[in-house]
């Protein structure tokens, strides 16, 4: 099996993009508004997904889409834009090497949410990991 038909390729090539996301956010907030650079983000996104459903054919007409897809997808798309928000303006304010660590303390919560609100199961070990994610992150995150 090619190795980009496994989730863990993906999911480590998302983590580069984030790591890249970081360092060149700050350079691009460091002369204007958090909001503006959000926004000019954002349009950068929207353009990226609208060329890739075009090239691969996977655009479809937004009426088939099921309305609890449309729910929570909307949800999502809103959070995204609240994440994105808080994370521009905490950029402009503090280093990258300090806000990014906290910013993945989404993986914490993700695994507490992920059992309480979808039945996932984590075991001794990946709750250990999970842990460690978060004293990690505070540690990085700390001023000493």
């Amino acid at each position: 099996m090619a190795m980009s038909a496994h989730w863990q390729f993906w999911a480590l090539l998302a983590a580069a993009f984030a790591a890249l996301t970081a360092i060149f956010a700050k350079l691009g907030v460091d002369e204007i508004d958090p909001d503006f650079a959000t926004f000019i983000r954002t349009l950068v996104v929207l353009a990226l997904l609208a060329g890739v459903l075009a090239v691969t054919g996977k655009w479809r007409n937004p009426a088939t889409v099921p309305g609890r897809a449309w729910l929570f997808l909307v949800l999502s798309g809103a959070a995204t834009g609240a994440s994105w928000f808080a994370y521009f303006r905490a950029l402009k304010l503090g280093d990258a090497a300090r806000v990014a660590p906290l910013d993945k303390l989404s993986i914490v919560l993700v695994a507490i949410f992920g059992v309480v609100f979808l039945g996932e199961k984590l075991s001794g070990l990946n709750w250990l990991g999970v842990l460690l994610i978060a004293v990690g992150a505070l540690l990085l995150a700390a001023r000493v």
